[in-house]
């Protein structure tokens, strides 16, 4: 018997995604494809922070520190609008971006120690908990 070439198949499971976010209450209607110019890692995981460039109207993964374990800083002229449902992969950045709802905030991709005030200011309709 020959041997079929599939191709290249690309699979990573639920890993943390179900615990991350506990209850989903409300989203972006329709999702939105962010920009990943820049951003390290081939993952946007579940529990990640999502920005807006109010400028130019664009969503993104917020960005990392130079380590890549751990959020940078806010850029200039950009907002925080919620966190990734779901865990895509960078080739195909299309995310559903929870603005309402419950996150285990120590079960997130990154710490979210530096930014969690100014985030729970910005989306005050996101809810951080854990056991």
């Amino acid at each position: 018997m020959g041997v079929v070439d599939v191709g290249t198949i690309e699979s990573f499971g639920f890993g943390n995604d179900p615990i991350v976010i506990r209850k989903c209450v409300a989203c972006i209607q329709g999702g939105k494809v962010l920009d990943v110019s820049g951003f390290k890692g081939e993952y946007i995981r579940a529990g990640h922070v999502i920005i807006r460039d109010t400028a130019k109207d664009v969503y993104k993964p917020m960005p990392l520190n130079e380590g890549g374990d751990a959020y940078g800083t806010l850029p200039v002229s950009h907002e925080y609008v919620g966190v990734c449902v779901s865990t895509k992969s960078v080739k195909e950045p299309f995310v559903s971006i929870m603005h309402s709802g419950v996150v285990n905030d120590v079960a997130g991709p990154y710490p979210l120690d530096t930014i969690k005030t100014a985030l729970k200011a910005a989306v005050p309709t996101l809810v951080f908990e854990h056991d």
